[in-house]
């Protein structure tokens, strides 16, 4: 009998420790009955560039990429996609036909679990608002120009920043400053907050829902806590709100899929899973 091959995969960073990439891959892994790994590799910044060019070497088919070395991926991958070249960045890469390979899936993890949290978004023209101009907020304008949005407002403390959004995705984008946005939140159908702020329970985006319509969608990209202040505020005015947990999770599904083979599900079961160790911290 021919012994099955077992597919390796990994996420890299540094540091890596705080990385819930393990356990939602093994969940899948076992999920599925796959022969395959999935674990943490911590990887310096004068390392990675040796690493990545030598994957095939390691036993990895690809790895997942984080903070700090997402910009150095993109530039190193030979193919990029759409989604990587709009936000100059790369979380997921593989081997196809023996080169590097990257994608940036935040934005396929925004807009599907957009979609699923909140169905009904896009029935609503009004505005959407991005609060925060880094590469977070580049994949979720990219996401929601593919998706048809005309009237897509960025807003950062530094407006120069948003300006390069601007710059970069022309028409539909307009930037803003950062004290403007309570002024514009009024007509908003979506806010978005791809800001720091809330992370750890640390600061506030400080919109004032009060204003906002009825049918207007809040989303945040901050999933620790799962409940920040902005998702609180959002409720606490009767808005709908979409946590950044759903996110997380979704825009692990492209590269489980080119490694492994398999589409793999968001369930309720790995959401309370990946939730009780995020609660747990």
């Amino acid at each position: 009998m021919t012994e099955r091959a077992i597919a390796r995969a990994c996420v890299i960073g540094w540091p890596i420790t705080q990385s819930r990439s393990p356990l939602i891959h093994g969940y899948w892994l076992k999920a599925y009955g796959i022969a395959g790994s999935y674990t943490k590799e911590a990887i310096a910044a004068d390392h990675v560039e040796t690493f990545l060019r030598t994957l095939e070497t390691h036993g990895f088919v690809g790895c997942n990429v984080t903070v700090p070395h997402k910009i150095v991926a993109y530039h190193l991958a030979v193919l990029k996609d759409a989604s990587a070249a709009a936000v100059g960045a790369a979380n997921t890469l593989w081997l196809e036909n023996g080169q590097l390979a990257c994608a940036n899936t935040d934005t396929y993890g925004f807009m599907t679990n957009l979609a699923v949290t909140a169905p009904t978004w896009s029935a609503y023209d009004g505005p959407v608002m991005v609060l925060g101009a880094g590469g977070s907020a580049r994949a979720v304008v990219y996401g929601l120009l593919q998706a048809g949005r005309r009237d897509v407002r960025v807003y950062n403390r530094s407006l120069d920043r948003a300006q390069e959004i601007v710059r970069q995705f022309g028409a539909g984008v307009s930037a803003h400053a950062w004290a403007a946005r309570n002024a514009h939140a009024r007509d908003a159908a979506l806010i978005v907050n791809t800001t720091t702020l809330g992370m750890n329970g640390v600061g506030d985006p400080a919109i004032d829902f009060a204003v906002a319509q009825p049918h207007c969608v809040a989303a945040d990209l901050v999933y620790v806590p799962l409940e920040t202040a902005f998702l609180r505020h959002a409720k606490r005015h009767g808005l709908h709100v979409v946590g950044g947990l759903g996110m997380l999770l979704h825009q692990a599904v492209p590269g489980f899929a080119r490694w492994f083979g398999v589409t793999p599900e968001v369930t309720d079961n790995l959401v309370r899973l990946i939730a009780r160790d995020i609660e747990a911290v």
